[in-house]
Order: structure tokens, then C-alpha cells, then sequence
């Protein structure tokens, strides 16, 4: 559903609702006024459409992306490689969902506004962000598989030696 036409458009914010299988993107403009949204699969095909989506809308100020390591993951390094200001977004609180309903589109409207209203400030991690998580994450598990180990004391020499071993 598109209210206005992207010449009549500046500045425009956007917003993400990722799923495993499709993220719903919204527009809206420096004002908070809804201007489109569209859903897209999780393919680097979809990613690219929802990038030129966006654009296509005006100049990008941020998106703001739900779920920024893990779902939303790929289309965040899809917004980073198309120079445009991803922020992660906090899934909205119980009350407001109740409140206002839950759907892919009033979410994905929902995490727009919050890129606008500054709410949604933070920058998610990087790809250089998630091997060092690896790494701390595996040595963690190295040390808690270590720790839970059974300890056992050596066995006592065997009862059994013959006499035949001891001359």
C-alpha cells in the first residue's frame, strides 16, 4: 500500500520483521506517515529486492532490523554492503503487542518508527564480531566439559599377581 510517491519523498526510514523463511519490510516517512511495505524471502535475491525496495522510496536514513543475529542477520550484512545505517531493534514489549496486534507489517512499521524516534540506536555486530564469539563461546564449552569430567582416582594395583611374578 503505497500513500506517497517516491519523488514526493526525502528522507525515509525503514523496517525489518525477519523470520526464517521471509522478512516483511516497511517505509515510512521522517514524520512517522506509512508509505509501503513489502515481504520478501531470506535469499540473497530477497535481500537485494528489499535493499532496492527501500531506495526505491527515497533516500534511506536507517532501517531498523529485528533480530540482527539471527534471523535478521542476512539481510543486516545485505544493508551494510548497500551503505545503509542498519540498527537492532528489541522485539516490541507484551503490552504494545496486545495493545496495537501483532502481524508481520506492524512489526516490521513498529521497528521503522523506532529507527525514527532514536529508540533503536544500537549498531549490531559485525561478521569479525561473530568469529570472536566462536571462539570465546567454544572455550567456554571446552572448560564446562572439563569441569563436569567425573574425577577418578587411579585404580589400586591388582589383588590378582601370581606368586610366579614376585621371585
Amino acid at each position: 500500500m503505497t500513500i506517497a510517491s517516491a519523488t514526493e519523498l526525502d528522507a525515509v526510514f525503514g523496517g525489518v520483521d525477519s523470520h526464517a523463511d521471509t522478512i516483511h519490510v516497511a517505509v515510512i516517512t521522517d514524520r512517522g506517515g506509512h508509505v509501503a511495505d513489502a515481504e520478501f524471502p531470506t535469499t540473497s535475491a530477497g535481500y537485494a529486492a528489499a535493499v532496492a525496495f527501500l531506495n526505491a522510496h527515497g533516500t534511506v536514513t536507517a532501517v531498523g532490523v529485528e533480530g540482527t543475529s539471527s534471523y535478521g542477520s542476512g539481510f543486516t550484512r545485505a544493508a551494510r554492503h548497500a551503505e545503509l545505517t542498519a540498527v537492532e531493534v528489541n522485539r516490541p514489549a507484551k503490552a504494545e503487542r496486545r495493545r496495537i496486534g501483532k502481524s508481520d507489517p506492524i512489526d516490521a512499521y513498529a521497528a521503522a518508527r523506532a529507527a525514527l524516534s532514536g529508540r533503536a540506536s544500537v549498531i549490531p555486530k559485525d561478521d569479525a564480531f561473530s568469529g570472536v564469539s566462536a571462539l570465546h563461546n567454544s572455550a567456554r564449552s571446552a572448560v564446562k566439559a572439563r569441569t563436569a569430567r567425573p574425577r577418578t582416582s587411579p585404580s589400586p594395583p591388582s589383588q590378582n599377581t601370581s606368586a610366579s611374578g614376585l621371585r
